[in-house]
């Protein structure tokens, strides 16, 4: 039986989600296989809930250190030499990182290696002759706040990428390629690339008893803001938004939390109340805010198809599945370079709006809604060529590279 290797960065939801996608795609083109997955943090706790656990590792490929506002710059360049909070420094953690993966391979002996951002197995496969795939939407991108901070590191991250035997880029193929911008391929190496499409499926997943949320939702019109990425990213995201909240005061919006806490569910009513989901509908209640820890996929697929528009951070999965797929404009009020570049492309495009602060998110919201057709026509466009089977696509290069001969 054939086996394969999926490794999944930690850093992000994105990479994960993109993994799960492919996942269920792989049994359409491989029937007989067994798979390992490796993680670590919240992914790693994720895929344990999902997946027995002699199939799940502890991967601990080093990520940033966490500041208030998204990674801390300083320290995480501090901890390439030395211990900060807690965390060796990363010298020691890249060699047991890879000492660990090592054995994992070894005892494993992995037919196909499978990577979504975690860029060591490609290194370990490329020595074993191991085929790999590297999935990304990044290759050396453009710095913007971060500039020469990163340089260093991009350049070093690009060198790992560049070793997979495939490298998919899970978007559209050009003029249409949201990441364009955080794509800068040498010639050398384009004949590993493959352009496969957004891992974004438009198979609807509502349920015919809908739930509460969904019947208090029904025929409003609504901006939808979604809170993704790690502690530091959503706390830092919620804040901003909060900021623009009493600029908007009498704008209907969702706020997706993206927080496993049932607690954070609470509807905020005109009259300046607070209510739970199930009172809010009881008593008809005309709300202003809903706050929602996670929306189910029904959930989120009425939210999305009922609102007006999309305010985000610039996640790349995100933006594929709200612009692509449900044709829905955006507002990106970014945290990291990658985003910027994601959300500039969106705005030159006239998908969406870019807000580096309050007062452009104010105004961008204003602008949407008052040119609303101007968006929806240029949405429409893009959509006609927009390409979401990717997980599919990137199933059956993993299906032909599996029965190819061994180079």
């Amino acid at each position: 039986m054939k086996k394969i290797g999926q490794f999944i960065y930690s850093w992000g939801n994105g990479h994960y989600s993109r993994m799960m996608s492919l996942n269920d795609e792989l049994p359409n083109f491989i029937k007989e296989y067994e798979s390992h997955f490796a993680s670590k943090d919240e992914i790693y706790q994720k895929l344990l809930k999902r997946f027995p656990s002699n199939y799940v590792h502890e991967s601990l490929a080093p990520t940033p250190i966490d500041g208030r506002y998204g990674p801390d710059v300083v320290k995480s360049m501090l901890n390439v030499l030395l211990p900060i909070q807690g965390q060796p420094p990363i010298v020691k953690q890249v060699i047991s990182y890879l000492r660990r993966q090592r054995r994992l391979f070894d005892s494993q002996k992995f037919d196909l290696v499978i990577n979504d951002g975690d860029m060591g197995p490609n290194v370990l496969a490329k020595n074993r002759n191991i085929p790999s795939i590297f999935i990304t939407n990044q290759f050396k991108p453009r710095l913007w706040k971060s500039r020469f901070y990163f340089y260093p590191g991009v350049l070093f991250i690009a060198k790992q990428i560049a070793k997979a035997t495939k490298i998919v880029v899970a978007d559209t193929p050009p003029p249409y390629t949201m990441c364009e911008y955080n794509l800068n391929f040498p010639d050398s190496l384009k004949h590993k690339v493959i352009y496969a499409g957004h891992f974004a499926s438009n198979k609807s997943k509502k349920t015919l008893k809908k739930s509460e949320l969904e019947q208090l939702v029904e025929g409003e019109r609504f901006g939808y803001w979604m809170r993704t990425g790690n502690k530091s990213t959503n706390d830092i995201t919620g804040k901003k938004y909060e900021m623009a909240f009493s600029y908007i005061q009498n704008e209907k919006r969702i706020i997706s939390h993206a927080r496993a806490d049932p607690s954070i569910d609470k509807v905020r009513g005109r009259d300046g109340r607070t209510y739970s989901i199930s009172e809010a509908l009881e008593k008809k209640v005309d709300w202003l805010q809903i706050d929602v820890g996670f929306l189910t996929e029904s959930e989120k697929e009425n939210v999305l198809d009922n609102c007006q528009y999309a305010v985000i951070n610039g996640s790349h999965t995100v933006m594929g599945e709200i612009i692509g797929v449900r044709g829905k404009p955006i507002v990106g009020i970014p945290v990291y370079d990658e985003q910027t570049n994601q959300i500039e492309w969106a705005q030159e495009h006239k998908l969406g709006i870019m807000a580096n602060n309050r007062n452009q998110l104010v105004s961008g919201i204003a602008k949407i809604k008052d040119s609303y057709s101007y968006y929806e026509e240029s949405i429409s466009e893009y959509q006609k060529h927009f390409i979401g089977n990717g997980a599919r696509t990137t199933a059956k290069i993993a299906f032909e590279m599996l029965n190819q001969d061994k180079r």
